[in-house]
């Protein structure tokens, strides 16, 4: 995917993108393939892969929910800063908190922060079961990208959901759906909508699954790590 093809992309998407938010993205860009040189943050670094694969891809999150009237997102697991970091970029307003496990992240992601001269975003260093205990219901909107199994995701992400506020699984197929009914009971969501589609260009699949929080979770949710991975809801 070149630049032009990037631009040309996200206009069918909807979103139009300026030569400032551009500027930004092609630098982001070059940070990653610097810093990925000493730790491993991807194993996509060909720039036509990465505007694809990680800034189109992180995008394609407007799909299923209108950024535009998002204030608060927390992406969790968010590795070198896909999808978070990106939609900061393209959608400055919202405040944005990214949550990585590994310190070696945290510092890159507040590398490009300090760089692209970012406001309103916050770096969390934390397992995100943990930070889910003490946050709770604090986000608009809660998004997912390749972290985990969707029962464990669930149970990560929707204690840190506003009641009436959104979670988004993006996922790079939809053969969960079977495993997740007893979730969406003991966690009182529901599946609001979701959408098959594939990648331009090199046509891999995606989907977006959308939850809807309808109350406040069970202060037993989220448990400790072990118990969520051999006990899965």
């Amino acid at each position: 995917m070149t630049i032009n093809d990037f631009i040309i992309e996200l206009e069918k998407l909807g979103i139009k993108i300026n030569e400032e938010k551009l500027n930004k993205l092609e630098r982001y860009y070059e940070l990653l393939v610097e810093w990925n040189e000493k730790m491993n943050l991807t194993g996509i670094t060909k720039k036509e892969d990465v505007y694809l694969k990680h800034f189109y891809d992180s995008l394609t999150l407007i799909k299923i929910v209108d950024l535009n009237s998002i204030q608060t997102l927390c992406d969790i697991g968010t590795g070198a800063g896909f999808p978070g970091l990106v939609i900061k970029i393209v959608f400055p307003s919202i405040k944005i908190t990214l949550v990585d496990s590994l310190n070696k992240r945290i510092t890159f992601l507040n590398e490009v922060i300090k760089e692209l001269k970012l406001e309103k975003i916050d770096t969390i260093h934390a397992r995100i079961e943990e930070y889910g205990v003490k946050n709770r219901e604090l986000y608009d909107l809660v998004v997912a990208r390749a972290v985990a199994s969707l029962p464990m995701l669930l149970e990560y992400a929707i204690p840190l959901v506003k009641v009436n506020g959104y979670f988004v699984a993006m996922k790079g197929n939809n053969d969960e759906f079977n495993s997740i009914n007893n979730c969406l009971k003991k966690l009182n969501i529901r599946i609001d909508n979701n959408i098959s589609f594939q990648l331009p260009y090199e046509n891999s699949n995606r989907l977006l699954i959308l939850f809807k929080k309808e109350s406040v979770t069970n202060k037993k949710y989220p448990r400790k790590f072990v118990e969520i991975k051999n006990k899965p809801l």
